[in-house]
């Protein structure tokens, strides 16, 4: 196996990576397509590569962490209402984590924290029930309102507000829900919010 059309020290030094990984590698097709690895190594050709989340050696080989994957999914199991409800943030707090891969949510706080710079995908469901006021739920990046949905039927017992979007998302930023009009008193049992890593920057 050798790596795609490297330059001679290039193709040595990611042969000697490989190796070490012990992998196989899907082979590019010109100088600075990545070198695709099956186990734990990325090697990249490139002589500007980005240095976001890989170690990079002046020869312009970049290798990261193809374990790096970020994504989480938050679930309101109950209807009782915290006490932080009641604070000037009103953030939209969950009670369980169906997945946390990366463990970059934060439940108890209720809020994402980026590793990485990236494209993310989120997306949620906040259910208000018994309630007939209409409610308001901004998805927040960084405590600024990026979308908002809207929940204010009142002829039904469970009602959703709901919405998703793809966002530039810096490392250590931080997103979550906030609730900017109505109350949830009846609870949102059933709600969701959840967010993966799209692909890094």
């Amino acid at each position: 196996m050798v790596p795609a059309r490297c330059p001679g020290p290039c193709a040595m030094l990611a042969l000697t990576l490989l190796l070490g990984c012990g992998v196989a590698l899907c082979l590019g097709q010109n100088d600075t397509e990545p070198i695709v690895l099956e186990g734990k190594c990325l090697v990249v050709c490139d002589s500007n590569p980005s240095s976001d989340g890989a170690v990079t050696s002046s020869l312009g080989i970049s290798v990261r962490s193809a374990g790096a994957k970020v994504a989480f999914s938050a679930v309101r199991g109950t209807n009782h209402e915290p006490s932080e409800m009641s604070n000037t943030s009103m953030t939209i707090y969950f009670d369980q984590v169906l997945v946390n891969i990366g463990n970059h949510f934060d439940l108890k706080a209720s809020v994402f924290q980026a590793p990485r710079r990236g494209i993310y995908s989120f997306s949620f469901h906040v259910v208000k029930v018994y309630n007939r006021q209409t409610i308001q739920v901004n998805l927040m990046q960084n405590d600024y309102p990026v979308i908002s949905a809207f929940a204010g039927d009142q002829d039904v017992t469970r009602e959703a507000a709901s919405n998703g979007v793809l966002l530039m998302v810096e490392r250590e930023d931080r997103v979550y829900l906030k609730l900017e009009r109505g109350t949830l008193m009846g609870g949102w049992k059933y709600s969701t919010f959840s967010g993966f890593l799209v692909f890094p920057l």
